[in-house]
């Protein structure tokens, strides 16, 4: 019997402990395979090439190559799978340029454990992750003065918005908002042509500008 392959995943880190941290708390979760460590932002380039790992989760503070920079070149070089940040970073200008730069996903590395894993596991499942302390900030940039959102909004989609950008999936959002998965997708399609963005992405970013305003 064939049993289907597990996402694998790629850590990049300088510190050796934080490496060996993240590999024993990931390769205790059933489901994920650890194929690679890279130390630096080169190296990791290097391993992607050969092994191209279902996710990779990337510190940002290294030295030589940055995270972000990383980020980049790995984007250039065609490379389609999941990238997180995982860093001590919070500074929104940080967090900008790594959804700007084609990141799926922003965390922090004082998030508890059986945060990170829930959070892997929904990158993996295509939601875009925020950290919770983050996602609030997100939160409150739009709740806080919904009319300047976008004055063609309607209320549910300001809604849908919210949700959205905190990085939930459709089916969780049509729960909490008694709606169903479908009509979710309506709004969905409706708030990216009114605001002029093409993904969950760009809607972080676009939230993130908002915060900055």
């Amino acid at each position: 019997m064939n049993h289907p392959a597990r996402p694998t995943v790629m850590l990049v880190d300088d510190h050796p402990l934080m490496r060996r941290g993240l590999r024993q708390l990931l390769e205790l979760e059933d489901g994920l395979d650890v194929i690679a460590e890279a130390a630096s932002g080169e190296e990791a380039l290097a391993l992607q090439a050969q092994l191209s790992p279902d996710l990779v989760l990337l510190d940002n503070r290294m030295p030589s190559l940055s995270g972000v920079e990383t980020l980049v070149r790995l984007r250039k070089a065609g490379y389609a799978g999941k990238v997180l940040l995982f860093t001590v970073s919070d500074a929104e200008e940080d967090v900008r340029a790594a959804m700007r730069n084609g990141a799926d996903g922003y965390l922090l590395k004082d998030m508890e454990p059986a945060d990170l894993l829930r959070q892997v596991h929904q990158a993996l499942d295509g939601a875009v992750v925020i950290s919770e302390r983050l996602a609030a900030l997100l939160d409150d940039s739009i709740e806080n003065d919904p009319l300047q959102v976008n004055s063609d909004l309607t209320a549910r989609e300001v809604d849908v918005l919210r949700m959205l950008v905190g990085g939930h999936s459709n089916k969780m959002i049509g729960m909490q908002l008694g709606i169903t998965e479908g009509t979710v997708k309506v709004h969905v399609k409706n708030l990216f042509q009114k605001l002029g963005i093409r993904s969950r992405v760009e809607a972080v970013v676009w939230a993130l500008e908002k915060l900055r305003d």
